[in-house]
């Protein structure tokens, strides 16, 4: 028997919504197109393994993490888990230079909670203005700073730290241990960690806004 009318008119935004999907790059494919694309400003051809997403994330005070702010998101491996910690009231700004990917997670994350910003992490502060935000609860990085253009890391360690609250935390993850000089002239208090299980190994930092 023929499909009714109706059965045929749900079918089609099914048919349609699968196309769309279709014709979308995966997060992988997404990612590499990056990566090729933009290598100075992205850290790792490989998104981060859960090892390392789960380790990053464990010292933060999710109920008072109101403005959380990430640079350099790529296909949105940290937001998704990062949105699912958050409260309801609270709110994820992710920052990346790179058009593609930020276009790509305002069509993959629907959440009211969640803004992706094309732009560069040296003007947070100016973003969190324009989104009528306050300072910063946490600020997280994997943006490699030891390959970035002169002064740009130092300028972004800089941005951070003026855009964080007092107790405020930069939680930057690395594959080489040489970011720490960017973040020490602004952060005394620095924590370091080491995650084995993700390619390449990458090196931890929590440093806190005194």
């Amino acid at each position: 028997m023929p499909p009714s009318y109706g059965q045929a008119a749900r079918a089609r935004p099914r048919a349609l919504r699968r196309a769309r999907d279709a014709s979308r790059p995966g997060p992988w494919a997404m990612f590499f197109k990056g990566f090729l694309k933009h290598p100075v400003m992205v850290g790792s051809v490989i998104p981060s393994s859960s090892q390392l997403i789960d380790k990053m994330l464990a010292p933060v005070d999710w109920a008072n993490a109101k403005v959380f702010v990430e640079y350099g998101p790529g296909v949105g491996t940290f937001c998704r888990p990062i949105l699912d910690r958050l409260p309801a009231d609270a709110h994820l700004v992710a920052i990346d230079t790179n058009p593609d990917f930020t276009r790509y997670l305002r069509q993959d994350i629907a959440d009211p909670r969640f803004h992706a910003v094309t732009g560069s992490a040296a003007d947070v502060e100016r973003i969190l203005l324009d989104l009528d935000l306050g300072a910063a609860d946490y600020v997280l990085s994997g943006l490699p700073f030891s390959t970035l253009p002169p002064g740009v890391g130092d300028r972004i360690a800089a941005a951070t730290r003026a855009a964080l609250r007092p107790g405020g935390q930069f939680l930057v993850y690395q594959f080489s241990p040489k970011v720490r000089d960017f973040i020490a002239p602004h952060f005394a208090r620095i924590e370091r960690g080491f995650e084995w299980l993700n390619v390449p190994p990458a090196t931890l930092f929590w440093a806190t806004k005194d």
